[in-house]
């Protein structure tokens, strides 16, 4: 695997932009999805304030376990809109990540990927 891959340095930008931001509430756990009916969030689900995205901001799911942070991303590839989004996990539980991996892959139009933390630390980095 490259030094660059799934480096310490990547994580803790997104822990920065986490740590400066407010995520913002859009949908409940047990809410049903504004736009497919048959869909039921398995976990809360919002946006980072004052970040950038394809639309409001960052989005990101918040499960259970209140302080754990970012564990991991999802990346998101959908035909139907013809995009590709990176969606945070923030506060998740291995069965809170296995719960939003079902939700997010049960039509043939979406399907995704999750990509976890790494802690790995690259010799570039490296003072000698």
């Amino acid at each position: 695997m490259s030094e660059f891959e799934n480096n310490a340095f990547f994580w803790q930008k997104l822990d920065t932009i986490l740590f400066g931001s407010s995520f913002k509430l859009t949908q409940n756990i047990g809410d049903v999805h504004p736009s497919y009916h048959g869909l039921i969030y398995p976990v809360s689900y919002g946006y980072l304030e004052d970040t950038t995205s394809a639309s409001q901001g960052i989005h990101a799911f918040r499960g259970s376990v209140k302080g754990e942070g970012i564990r991991a991303i999802i990346i998101v590839t959908d035909i139907l809109n013809k995009e590709v989004e990176v969606k945070l996990l923030i506060d998740c539980s291995n069965e809170d990540e296995e719960r939003i991996l079902l939700f997010l892959n049960q039509t043939d139009f979406q399907k995704t990927i999750i990509v976890r933390r790494g802690s790995s630390i690259p010799s570039w980095s490296e003072i000698e």
